[in-house]
């Protein structure tokens, strides 16, 4: 199989969307890669068990992508491993109306991951910069005092947003908050073949809206605020990848080895000692066990 190299992925400077993969060839089988999956999806495991314990550092999983690129399979798969209490999903979907009366970051910092587990959230604080870029109309639902009509919305607007972002992910980072955003990169036209699959299944047939029709009509606009997002705001605190999306086997594993290899680095990470008192006193703790009647 291939190898994976973490810089192949990462955003490191400015790109244009149209230029970055949507596909990659790992030289192997669905089944090769499947089953490299769950080896390295078993050695996140064995680390995030050892995080969990050492209790220092979290890790944010941030994943955003157009519909149907696969995001939910692909939590699915690369935590399937994962012990449920060191691991938290949130999807995040329209606000309700407490989230509306707090300032847009707020559902998103009050989900963050305590240290030692892994946080994951599934569309994300980006939604605020994407969805609302595309369909600004929803921004009156927020009920800012600076923005009585659409008018308002202005690029300096947009500007502050994302310094807000930065520095929201600069203060989760510099307390021990490791950062993972990855941008799910699916190709307009493995899109329609996934939305027409999901008309042609019966089974398949509940996850499919005409929203995601009226949607797709905004392809290009999407791609553009997508753009702008990562090249504002990949930052080497907070990088974005690009994983190319079009199939799904080989975007969870780019994703589950982009994550072990990174958090692999982390040499202070490591299961806490016993007090001295406790290990020098192990053996009798043994008899003491051994001798119950």
């Amino acid at each position: 199989m291939k190898d994976i190299h973490i810089d192949d992925f990462k955003i490191s400077e400015q790109i244009k969307i149209e230029n970055l993969q949507t596909s990659f060839d790992l030289n192997e089988n669905e089944k090769k890669i499947e089953k490299e999956l769950r080896n390295v999806s078993e050695d996140l495991a064995d680390i995030q068990n050892t995080m969990y314990a050492h209790g220092k550092y979290a890790v944010l999983f941030c994943i955003q992508g157009m519909d149907t690129a696969g995001k939910d399979s692909l939590i699915r798969e690369v935590f399937k491993e994962f012990n449920v209490r060191g691991i938290v999903a949130h999807s995040f979907k329209k606000p309700t109306d407490l989230e509306l009366k707090h300032d847009y970051l707020w559902r998103h910092i009050k989900a963050l991951p305590a240290r030692g587990k892994f946080g994951i959230f599934n569309r994300t604080h980006y939604e605020n910069v994407l969805v609302t870029r595309v369909h600004p109309e929803y921004l009156m639902y927020e009920n800012m005092p600076s923005i009585k009509t659409l008018d308002d919305v202005q690029p300096s607007f947009w500007t502050r947003r994302f310094e807000e972002i930065n520095n929201f992910e600069k203060r989760i980072a510099d307390n021990g908050t490791i950062i993972f955003k990855f941008f799910l990169n699916i190709s307009k036209e493995e899109q329609k073949n996934r939305l027409l699959r999901r008309l042609n299944k019966p089974s398949k047939n509940w996850k499919f809206s005409p929203d995601d029709l009226d949607e797709r009509e905004h392809w290009d606009t999407y791609q553009s605020c997508y753009e702008d997002a990562i090249n504002k705001t990949s930052k080497p605190h907070a990088p974005w990848y690009n994983i190319p999306a079009d199939d799904k086997p080989t975007a969870r594993y780019i994703v589950a080895k982009i994550l072990y290899d990174t958090l692999k680095e982390y040499q202070d990470i490591k299961e806490p000692e016993l007090p001295a008192h406790q290990k020098a006193n192990i053996d009798s703790y043994k008899a003491q066990l051994k001798n119950e009647n």
